[in-house]
């Protein structure tokens, strides 16, 4: 692969921009010396103001989404991609959200430009459950259990039934749900359907892969191999 098409599928800017770039001298090998368009010492030893690249595709990044930001560059408002370097939003393939989270909804994301890997995810066949910490306005009523994991609720305006869910109770107004679907609203419209009403949502897990502890709310990273293992341990 030529250097500038490398620079422009990681998101640096157009080929006419990388070409500009690499005039300008600030793309490197790891040793310090001046690239030119012809020279390629390979993706792992080139730099861009002293910098490594970010991985070639497939790549998949974790996040921990705050409230208030958006998944799609379509919504009004500030949206995942203002939490990631501007040249994320530049790349060839794009990344996408691996399964949305609400503007008002936290924790747990993923992204990745890998549509089969994203695909398996979201699929109910993959075992990756999805596992949520609900704080609600009106204490449990104790037939939540039940009714979520009838595998015959259905939430208003749909035909078919929900899979069935796990519910815990945590405290009065306070439960985990675990979901293996990711339907429009979910866990929201569960609850609303038994006369409560959310007040704080957090993805907490998916599949066999839990929320890095050191992660704080906004922030992100690169997702390892043995952690993409992890999501279908349950596979």
């Amino acid at each position: 692969m030529k250097l500038v098409k490398l620079l422009a599928n990681l998101g640096y800017g157009s080929r006419k921009e990388v070409d500009k770039l690499i005039r300008s001298g600030v793309v490197t090998d790891h040793e310090g010396n001046i690239l030119g368009q012809k020279d390629f010492p390979g993706a792992e030893n080139v730099r861009v103001a002293g910098e490594e690249l970010d991985p070639q595709a497939p790549l998949v990044i974790v996040m921990n989404k705050p409230e208030g930001f958006t998944c799609s560059t379509e919504d009004p408002g500030e949206t995942i991609y203002d939490l990631l370097p501007p040249r994320f939003s530049k790349r060839n393939p794009g990344l996408n959200p691996v399964g949305r989270l609400d503007k008002e909804t936290r924790g747990m994301l993923l992204m990745s430009d890998d549509g089969k890997f994203l695909h398996k995810v979201i699929h109910p066949k993959s075992g990756c459950l999805k596992v949520y910490h609900v704080i609600l306005d009106r204490p449990l009523d104790g037939s939540e259990g039940e009714l979520f994991g009838s595998g015959e609720f259905m939430l208003e305006s749909e035909t078919k039934p929900l899979l069935p869910a796990g519910f815990e109770a945590l405290g009065e107004k306070e439960a985990r749900v675990t979901l293996h679907e990711g339907r429009y609203h979910q866990v929201r419209r569960m609850f609303a359907a038994t006369g409560n009403h959310v007040l704080k949502l957090k993805r907490i897990s998916i599949g066999g892969l839990t929320l890095p502890a050191e992660l704080e709310e906004g922030e992100w990273r690169f997702v390892t191999e043995e952690e993409k293992c992890a999501l279908f341990a349950n596979d």
